[in-house]
């Protein structure tokens, strides 16, 4: 029962991140009016980095946020200098991350677009968390 159950969550986990990527998806399409050409090159780029961001961000759950929400009270200093030291090199790793995409982008969309994408990014996050809060409520 435990192993149905636990299959069931997982799978309503990845129904839910594959909607709210299809939904990304179409929200910066939208913002940034790409033709055909354009999608057919700029996707497989943006997918790229965001599978690399994506599991960073699992890294980060791993190694920061699981030690401190199960090893908090026990952590020493020492521990939790090392945990700062893990926050800040995946800090560094993300800024690489995202330099490096830049760079691909450019081949594929102008700087004005990659701007336009990071603000797209931005209010897609910001309207996911309104939807998310609003159904809370509910």
């Amino acid at each position: 029962m435990l192993f149905l159950w636990c299959a069931v969550i997982s799978a309503q986990q990845k129904d839910t991140h594959d909607q709210i990527k299809a939904l990304k998806t179409a929200f910066i399409t939208e913002k940034l009016a790409f033709n055909s050409t354009q999608a057919e090159s700029f996707w497989p780029v943006y997918n790229l980095f965001d599978k690399r961001f994506h599991d960073l961000r699992a890294k980060r759950r791993k190694d920061i946020y699981h030690k401190i929400k199960n090893d908090w009270d026990k952590m020493t200093d020492a521990e939790a200098m090392k945990l700062l030291e893990t926050y800040f090199t995946l800090e560094m790793e993300e800024i690489a991350i995202e330099k490096e995409r830049i760079k691909a982008l450019r081949s594929v969309i102008s700087p004005k677009e990659i701007i336009t994408l990071k603000i797209a990014e931005e209010d897609f996050k910001r309207e996911l968390l309104k939807r998310y809060r609003a159904g809370k409520q509910d």
